[in-house]
């Protein structure tokens, strides 16, 4: 096979190249296991067979739910996309509703699922969708197991018709419905061809510099989401081992037990990441407790390339032996690249991780591009921090008179599943309008400067970006999500969730007597005067209309199970600001 046009050519590809023994691994019962390239087309096949048996014709829609990744979706996956289905998955944490939304507006006629818990849900609700049946991937009492598909498909006289519609799709064929996690309204269904994620796979990889049949990687972003889906055929496309990471909680178990080279993760990821070095940091004393923050501070003014002086690289020579080696040990040791995308990416991450030699490739996309437009790479000075990297190939970008960023090109999709309205609202001929903007420097780096429909003007006229005066304020080690508010009103402020861990640590640290509830600390002057002092910190960066001049802290953690945050950890600014109405009142005397 030289020419892959479809996605179920990838992992063809991959046994004709690199024929892995450990395609993907995941852990069962304590124990890992692997499947070999061979295995997972063997059982991709079976899955076709038995599709096929129980009636899935051409076109037909079967949605995957899973609450981790794990090597059963990937077998899934080949084998209902290569008899001419579409693969529909859905985030497992949304509601109920949005489950029954999903299921009918797809018209999905089977559904798989992980756990017991998922197949609840979606049971609570099947008899009011379009579901013939659901399967699941763990042993489940009473359930029906996708084990029993492979054995509907383990008679082989089929296969003659599963090879019939492999060469009947078309590289242009409707491949995967994504719902869009959505930050307001209905969830819009992205309708993606095997075009527009192969070409996006084919082009992203002169980005990304695998050792082609030899790198390991760590996955545990939802693989519903298109960025980790697409990482996952390149990781394919690339020879790349994978292992599925047991949950968001064991992560950094499982880097320290498998240390891959590789991990692909959302902006609050990392955050986290950083804060927790931090905070073993700071319970260090005496010179090892000076050398840490010695290299930070260091690492804070990173520059690619050399680009500080002999003296400065020195010195980071001296901090990547002393102190930037733990890290990497406490993250497995083998780290080579972090890809970063979802979010901005708060410029000091970039900096710190990249003088630790764990550089975050901060790239660009949308779930209706595929996802990639640009990134970040290393290679021929192709690493700018505050950008998110150049446009990849075969992509044009194109910035309009309102600072819009346009993106045309293969990985853009067909449209919105039965929404032509909507589509013709997001597109202007073949260009596709992002909704963000964003600048393109002389260098051709891409940079994003806020999202259109999240800029607002006070009621003196004057514009403020929201996310950039966010990003600031998220430097403070006391603030774990904060949002900018202010539209029409005379100021902005902020409406701010406090790190309660650290802020607890941080109470026992300073021997402050606090009672450590959340409320206590929300309403504590103490605490607020620490976190004004961070405010007006941030506050130095920017002009007088743009300064937050009054905050209000939130008393509760926001989260995606509170509805706070979209299932990609993004904040849901309209529902935030409606939960917390009482507070925007008292901060404008409303």
């Amino acid at each position: 096979m030289t020419n892959i046009t479809r996605l179920f050519d990838f992992p063809y590809y991959q046994l004709e190249h690199y024929n892995l023994d450990k395609a993907f691994t995941s852990k069962q019962n304590g124990e890992w296991y692997s499947v070999s390239t061979q295995e997972y087309i063997n059982q991709a096949n079976a899955i076709s067979r038995g599709l096929i048996k129980l009636g899935v014709k051409p076109n037909d829609k079967i949605a995957v739910i899973s609450s981790t990744n794990r090597t059963e979706w990937n077998i899934c996956d080949i084998g209902i996309l290569q008899i001419g289905a579409q693969n529909v998955p859905i985030y497992p944490t949304i509601a109920n509703e949005d489950f029954e939304y999903i299921l009918n507006h797809s018209e999905a006629v089977y559904c798989l699922v992980s756990d017991k818990e998922l197949a609840a849900k979606i049971n609570s609700i099947k008899n009011k969708t379009s579901l013939k049946d659901i399967y699941t991937f763990d042993d489940v009492k009473g359930e029906k197991s996708w084990k029993e598909i492979i054995e509907h498909g383990k008679d082989k006289s089929n296969q003659d018709v599963v090879e019939d519609r492999k060469s009947n799709v078309k590289p242009d064929d409707l491949a995967t419905l994504i719902y869009t996690s959505g930050t307001t309204g209905e969830p819009k269904g992205v309708m993606l061809s095997h075009h527009n994620l192969v070409s996006n796979v084919l082009d992203s990889e002169k980005r990304v510099p695998f050792q082609k049949g030899k790198s390991k990687a760590l996955s545990f972003l939802p693989v519903c989401h298109v960025f980790e889906r697409m990482i996952l055929y390149l990781y394919q496309y690339c020879g790349v081992e994978v292992y599925f990471a047991e949950s968001i909680e064991k992560m950094g178990d499982n880097l320290k037990e498998l240390k891959p080279n590789i991990i692909t993760a959302v902006p609050r990821l990392y955050e986290k990441v950083y804060d927790k070095i931090v905070a073993k940091g700071s319970d260090l004393s005496g010179i090892k407790r000076i050398l840490f923050f010695w290299a930070i501070n260091l690492g804070l003014k990173y520059e690619p390339y050399g680009a500080n002086g002999w003296w400065y690289e020195i010195q980071l020579k001296l901090a990547r032996k002393l102190i930037f080696s733990k890290w990497r040990e406490g993250l497995g040791s083998n780290i080579e690249l972090m890809v970063s995308g979802s979010a901005a990416l708060q410029p000091r991450l970039t900096r710190v991780f990249a003088a630790a030699e764990m550089p975050i490739m901060e790239g660009y996309g949308l779930t209706e591009t595929s996802p990639v437009i640009s990134v970040n790479d290393q290679r021929n000075r192709g690493f700018k921090i505050g950008t998110v990297g150049r446009v990849i190939d075969n992509v044009e970008v194109k910035i309009a008179e309102d600072g819009e960023i346009l993106v045309k090109g293969p990985n853009v999709m067909k449209g919105y599943y039965k929404d032509p309205k909507k589509t013709t609202e997001v597109m202007s001929g073949e260009f596709f309008h992002t909704g963000d903007i964003g600048e393109i420097c002389e260098d051709g780096f891409l940079k994003i400067t806020d999202r259109k429909k999240d800029m607002f003007k006070t009621s003196g006229g004057k514009y403020v970006v929201p996310s950039l005066i966010e990003n600031q304020l998220k430097q403070s080690r006391f603030i774990e999500q904060v949002i900018v508010i202010g539209e029409g009103q005379k100021m902005p402020a902020a409406l701010i969730q406090p790190n309660f861990e650290f802020i607890k640590e941080w109470i026992e640290h300073k021997h402050i007597h606090i009672n450590t509830d959340f409320k206590s600390i929300c309403n504590s002057s103490i605490i607020l005067n620490r976190i004004q002092e961070d405010v007006d910190e941030a506050n130095k960066n920017f002009g007088k209309w743009e300064q937050v001049k009054a905050f209000e802290l939130t008393p509760e953690i926001w989260s995606i199970e509170t509805g706070h945050l979209t299932p990609t950890m993004k904040i849901k600014r309209k529902v935030v600001k409606e939960l917390y109405k009482e507070l925007i009142s008292k901060i404008y005397n409303l």
